[in-house]
């Protein structure tokens, strides 16, 4: 019998004890072994779901503990790069909150550090591991909607604490990075495309984006098309993606990026004579999910979906909009 892959957690943030802990706690294969932090008040949160959860004071003690296998990053983006690459050199796989780096050449190190030690080492994209974005993906490579013409993501939210590490410049923050990784990377990953042109518009705040709207042409396997994408901050929450073929119209709506907390995952398959067939997953947690599969290419060395390529590819595409954005 396979043994299950002991995580340790850097950093004792509050996504990871809502969402990530949980996840790798709740996955088939996996152990919720150990948490870093300097401030044991807030190892109590992960205790409460996960008792005898060992704690660690800090990272490089977790780093060097023998008991563990896996390591999740959920730290400040700045922090990313820095502690992945400990991470890996000291011999532990490692999976870590996007943006993984914060520029695609930063990527490449992690890259050549994955290749030398031969070990796992990803960006926590957990929508490619979600059915809603497999069956687009399958839809759309299938011609269930023609030719694809266009593809039109938003993703929105109302950040009021500006002090947050989102809105802070000297963590990484703003939207672009937060969230057009999603507007960026569902559309790469459904699509195969890459972009062609891009141009941006983007409203500045306290140093961050908390707006950008960004228009452009894709080109890929099934040819060229027109694309668009609003990231915002500083708006109620919103979640669509739609796309659009010569012959019907693929729809993600009511939150497929946090599938099953703001409505229930689902796609829409708008077709001829306005008939609609609606496929729903109201169980799949994709974070336990991303866990399952990222254990699974540990232990069995079968392909992880979402590679460091391929986030370098996103990288790419959230560089070029930084490049060419027009404040407004």
């Amino acid at each position: 019998m396979q043994k299950s892959v002991r995580w340790g957690i850097l950093g004792a943030s509050k996504f990871a004890q809502d969402f990530m802990a949980r996840a790798i706690h709740a996955s088939e294969g996996a152990e919720l072994a150990a948490l870093a932090t300097s401030d044991p008040r807030k190892a109590d949160g992960f205790a409460a779901f996960c008792p005898g959860l060992k704690v660690h004071a800090s990272y490089d003690a977790l780093l060097a503990d023998p008991g563990i296998d896996a390591v999740y990053i959920p730290l400040p983006n700045h922090m990313h790069l820095e502690w992945t690459l400990k991470t890996l050199a000291a011999g532990k796989h490692v999976l870590t909150e996007k943006p993984i780096a914060m520029k695609a050449d930063e990527i490449d190190q992690i890259i050549a550090a994955r290749d030398a030690t031969g070990l796992l080492a990803a960006e926590a994209y957990m929508i490619v591991h979600h059915p809603q974005w497999i069956r687009a993906r399958q839809l759309v490579q299938e011609g269930a909607i023609g030719k694809i013409q266009h593809v039109d993501a938003a993703f929105s939210y109302n950040l009021t604490d500006m002090g947050n590490i989102r809105a802070r410049p000297e963590t990484g923050g703003g939207g672009i990075r937060d969230i057009g990784v999603y507007t960026f990377g569902c559309t790469r990953f459904v699509t195969g495309a890459e972009p062609k042109d891009l141009s941006a518009r983007v409203i500045m705040e306290h140093g961050v984006d908390v707006f950008a709207h960004v228009v452009g042409t894709m080109e890929g396997p099934a040819g060229q098309f027109t694309y668009g994408s609003m990231t915002a901050i500083n708006m109620y929450n919103r979640q669509v993606v739609t796309f659009q073929g010569d012959q019907g119209m693929i729809r993600l709506d009511g939150g497929p990026f946090n599938a099953n907390v703001n409505d229930v995952a689902q796609i829409e398959l708008h077709r001829h004579g306005n008939t609609v067939l609606t496929e729903r997953w109201p169980a799949a947690n994709h974070y336990v999910l991303q866990v399952e599969a990222f254990c699974r290419s540990v232990t069995t060395g079968v392909p992880y979906a979402c590679t460091l390529e391929f986030a370098r590819g996103t990288q790419a595409m959230i560089d070029r909009v930084f490049a060419v954005a027009v404040p407004v």
